[in-house]
């Protein structure tokens, strides 16, 4: 097959011929490294490869092995992983420069689980510094570009792994989710991942284990696939306090013989402010989709009246527990928008501690009462479709003012609060042909639903060929 024939494949296709032979992992690593070498100098979505690492993988991958009959086994794939994420004797930055030379010695828990599962890392993802805002730029590598038009911003903080998917550099890829960090890019660049619920994805090592906001998932360019790659990324890892078994059925299953949701909620805004009205109209489109084919479709929400300010505690509590110390030592290296939320987080006092997981306790309850009438929520994934990459964040939209570099995100964190499942799916594209995502969310533990769901979507709305592009440039 030509090299074209091969990034064309879906994940689910290529892993089908490397389990039949029909490939080896060689073909699809030349493949690979051919795409991004032709793609990747208008991109810069995968600043740092990895090739000759993964041909020696590749090589012990030939000699044979007992998994590979395990649901997930990718015997050979090659993927990427954000730079979030350690990769043992690969540079890892986090996309700071305090940490522009680091080489881990060991792997992330996700990283072992996925090479244990066959997956060849050939390269780390682009990520804003410690992936903290919804633009991929830091200044170790540079600005990080969409392949629909490469003068917007692909979304962050997974962006350089939603372009690489995109412009079909790489076949499936690793992302991680705090507010929106899967979704975001997602919606901005048609492409698909989602947010499992905590400890579905083994993370780790961290000095905060038992952190529920920040969460490690797949991405891809279609529904099977992510479905694919969480069976290879999911266990129990005891390293991992908030680990759970993988399911008896593979989620892969679930998207083989998708079964349709009876009931959905839609909001157009989760009542909680602007969202530009194109988003509005194709998130609607896409509801519509789920009611033409018979789904009861109502207009309802949970209750979020208190969302951003629990967010914004609670954040601002987790980034300076996990970063102070590096606050301290590197400073002049940090962007303005770490130092201000870190700092944010240094002012909480207790009460105001305990009154954000108290209100995050009572959020959960209306959330879990909610899915007892409904078997999804569909919202927009993002406010706004992809932006000038020039621009640091969304300051307004629709004329209504952001306070942060982060209340643009409010769509994606106000579900991250709620432990659910929830993953952005391409909608549509707006009249200038910006990629947009509808959000599907499903109650806590329901990753193999939503996905069921997310594929019967997939399908109505049509869109499901429309990546790998060649990137446009402008």
């Amino acid at each position: 097959m030509s090299t074209e024939e091969l990034f064309r494949l879906s994940a689910c296709e290529a892993v089908r011929r490397l389990a039949a032979g029909e490939l080896t992992p060689f073909e699809l690593l030349d493949a690979s490294e051919a795409r991004i070498a032709k793609t990747d100098g208008v991109l810069n979505a995968l600043p740092t490869l990895c090739f000759d690492r993964a041909r020696e993988r590749a090589q012990q991958l030939s000699k044979g092995h007992d998994a590979a009959d395990r649901p997930g086994y990718l015997h050979g794939l090659p993927i990427a992983v954000k730079d979030l994420s350690d990769v043992a004797g690969v540079r890892t930055t986090y996309g700071s420069m305090a940490f522009a030379n680091n080489i881990p010695t060991r792997s992330d828990f996700m990283v072992e689980m996925l090479e244990a599962n066959g997956a060849l890392v050939v390269a780390k993802s682009n990520t804003p510094e410690f992936g903290a805002g919804s633009q991929t730029f830091n200044e170790v590598f540079g600005t990080t570009t969409n392949p629909w038009n490469t003068s917007l911003t692909p979304g962050g903080s997974s962006g350089g792994s939603a372009a690489a998917l995109a412009a079909g550099q790489v076949w499936l890829a690793t992302g991680s989710d705090h507010g929106g960090s899967i979704r975001n890019p997602g919606s901005f660049t048609s492409t698909t991942g989602i947010r499992p619920g905590p400890g579905v994805v083994p993370h780790g090592p961290l000095r905060l284990p038992f952190n529920t906001l920040a969460v490690n998932g797949p991405m891809a360019r279609n529904v099977a696939d992510v479905a694919l790659m969480l069976d290879a990324m999911s266990g129990l890892d005891p390293r991992d306090p908030l680990t759970r078994p993988a399911p008896a059925i593979p989620y892969r299953e679930s998207t083989a013989s998708p079964v349709p949701p009876k009931r959905v909620a839609f909001s157009p805004d989760l009542g909680l402010g602007p969202v530009d009205p194109e988003v509005r109209r194709l998130c609607a489109e896409g509801a519509q989709r789920f009611a033409d084919a018979g789904v009861v479709v109502e207009e309802a929400c949970i209750d979020f009246h208190d969302v951003v300010e629990i967010f914004e505690v609670i954040r601002a509590m987790y980034f300076s527990s996990d970063r102070a110390h590096f606050l301290e030592q590197h400073r002049d290296k940090f962007k303005p928008d770490l130092v201000w939320n870190i700092e944010q987080g240094l002012k909480l006092d207790a009460e105001r501690i305990a009154w954000a997981e108290r209100a995050r306790g009572d959020l959960y309850h209306r959330a879990a009462e909610f899915f007892e009438t409904y078997d999804l929520l569909l919202c927009p994934a993002v406010v706004a479709p992809p932006f000038d990459h020039r621009t640091r964040y969304l300051e307004e939209v629709d004329g209504v003012k952001f306070g942060h570099y982060f209340g643009w995100l409010v769509m994606a964190f106000a579900i991250t609060l709620t432990a659910c499942p929830s993953m952005s799916v391409p909608t549509g594209f707006t009249t200038d042909d910006r990629p947009v995502g509808l959000q599907l969310v499903a109650p806590m533990g329901q990753e193999a639903a939503l996905l069921s769901a997310a594929a019967v979507f997939e399908g109505l709305s049509g869109l499901k060929d429309r990546v790998p592009i060649d990137p446009r440039v402008n």
